[in-house]
């Protein structure tokens, strides 16, 4: 299976589904990270550097990855945003598309949410510009990479008790982030709280909760944990 996560910024992916990657990857999918801007200005942080930890991110995680050049703090939902994650889509033609979950208190997120549920659209379209064939994931989920503190309706939480450590070490590549300089270390204790609170709501170690706005159909029983 082809699998394609979207995110805002680099680590949004990483801290959202980093451990539904690794199971994914585990299991043989391809899976393909893009970023739709690279994250900077931030306060220690430099487009050099934010691109060598993406790098190393996505190195320990075993996915390929794509940086587009729309602004940080600036994102929005424009004609022109849309036609480049749609070309992104087509050229890499999932069958499963992850963006951010649609509410939230960074605006950069919210319109990812909408910017990529547009551009899941154009890309099956025919008579454009467009490169590639036309090609619409048959589905797209939601991942929680929120500044709000939510309780959201979720569609499924996925056990990701064998990479907790694993995800960590790829959202520890971003030292210009998280870490020593920026003082936050903390920030992986509640990451790791985070994972075990949804792992608690399935009977696991730790999870990654999602959402979809359709409904999920099913063609067996044997996927339940």
């Amino acid at each position: 299976m082809k699998i394609l996560a979207i995110g805002p910024h680099p680590d949004d992916v990483e801290i959202g589904m980093g451990g539904t990657i690794l199971a994914l990857r585990a299991q043989g999918h391809e899976v393909t990270v893009c970023d739709l801007t690279n994250g900077e200005p931030t306060p220690v942080g430099t487009p050099e550097r934010r691109a060598r930890e993406a790098a190393e991110a996505a190195r320990l995680l075993g996915v390929s990855r794509i940086t587009l050049e729309m602004p940080n703090r600036y994102l929005t939902d424009t004609v022109e945003n849309r036609m480049q994650v749609a070309g992104v889509i087509r050229q890499v033609r999932p069958e499963i598309l992850f963006v951010p979950y649609w509410v939230d208190a960074h605006p950069d997120h919210v319109a990812a949410a909408t910017l990529c549920e547009a551009a899941r659209f154009y890309g099956k379209l025919t008579k454009t510009a467009l490169p590639g064939e036309p090609h619409m994931p048959p589905r797209i989920l939601h991942y929680f990479t929120t500044h709000y503190r939510l309780h959201p309706d979720l569609a499924f939480v996925f056990d990701i008790s064998d990479y907790v450590d694993q995800k960590m070490n790829a959202i520890r590549a971003y030292a210009s982030q998280f870490g020593p300089e920026r003082r936050n270390e903390r920030f992986f204790d509640d990451m790791r709280l985070w994972n075990r609170y949804f792992g608690d709501l399935i009977g696991r170690e730790s999870g990654e909760p999602f959402a979809c706005r359709e409904k999920i159909g099913l063609r067996g029983l044997d996927q339940f944990v």
